[in-house]
């Protein structure tokens, strides 16, 4: 049997990356090196956060020969945000994943509850200035220290000309990560964008929106095929893998599993979470007569009318 595929023309052993998860020394000392490492060593790419806890380059240089690519948000100083695009194409990165569903940062309740800051021996390694770095040690008052930090140092005002600027800025591929309407992938193929990640940022910017797996396939059908379309969100079995190539998806990229792998032991635990969902898939595959990821298509997927709103 054979699961590799291709993600914006590299080869991957298997349709399921990692995707951008900020911060990750809270889980691990070694944080997103760990996690880069265990990509190289199952053979499947990584999305870094420009909120990691390991720069751009330590993270090449912990694993180089491993795919990365880097997950951007625009900042209100645009010197800024050209200098991690800068920076991940010096050090190798294959992509940028932009996020356009963060103008501010939605309501986290836990967040509020625990006034969020990093804790002190921790910063945004991407950044020298402490500011941008979530290290100033001010006190945010009763609110999420994250919070703060998105509405003072991320541009709020994002819109399609700022994804022309990207797309004049680098040769390097750009997915816009965010889209949840076809209205938007439509407007996306047309500026030029390489892929876009259907993703709701781990449920945590909107209440009610919708899952991941039910808007795939009106994107899908609005690319016509133009660009690659991934999938984010809710993936916790090789089964969801499936389903999700099943309706269209190029891969699915994991974010909380990789946590709790990289938590529970660091690159090992990570490596062990990545290899669970390859041999679920790979038994998937096998049981609905899959021999390639080419054959996976909508005949192994019935939908059931569930009535509920969203939004």
């Amino acid at each position: 049997m054979d699961l590799s595929t291709s993600v914006l023309g590299q080869r991957v052993t298997m349709p399921v990356c990692v995707a951008a998860t900020a911060m990750q020394r809270m889980a691990h000392p070694h944080g997103e090196t760990a996690t880069a490492r265990a990509c190289q060593a199952v053979g499947t790419g990584m999305m870094l956060s420009s909120w990691a806890t390991s720069s751009i380059e330590e993270v090449a240089e912990a694993a180089p020969g491993g795919l990365r690519w880097l997950q951007l948000y625009v900042y209100k100083d645009r010197e800024v945000t050209e200098s991690l695009v800068r920076r991940a194409e010096r050090a190798g990165y294959r992509g940028i994943f932009v996020t356009v569903d963060t103008p501010y940062l939605g309501r986290r309740v836990a967040d509020v509850r625990n006034k969020f800051q990093l804790p002190p021996h921790l910063r945004l390694k991407n950044f020298s200035s402490n500011d941008l770095a979530f290290s100033s040690g001010k006190d945010f008052g009763e609110n999420s220290g994250l919070a703060v930090y998105v509405a003072e140092a991320i541009d709020a005002s994002v819109n399609w000309e700022d994804i022309k600027w990207l797309r004049g800025l680098t040769s390097l591929p750009i997915v816009l990560k965010g889209i949840l309407r076809d209205d938007d992938a439509k407007e996306a193929v047309k500026i030029g964008v390489n892929g876009i990640l259907v993703s709701n940022h781990g449920a945590r910017q909107l209440d009610g929106v919708p899952a991941t797996i039910d808007v795939l396939p009106e994107i899908v059908e609005a690319v016509e095929g133009k660009v690659e379309v991934f999938l984010d969100g809710g993936v916790r079995k090789g089964t969801d893998v499936l389903k999700a190539l099943a309706l269209g998806a190029k891969a699915v990229f994991i974010g909380r599993p990789l946590l709790w792998g990289l938590a529970y032991q660091g690159e090992e635990g990570a490596k062990e979470v990545l290899q669970m969902l390859k041999e679920e898939f790979r038994l998937a595959m096998a049981l609905t007569g899959c021999r390639r990821v080419e054959e996976i298509g909508r005949t192994l997927i019935r939908r059931h009318q569930v009535l509920f709103s969203k939004i």
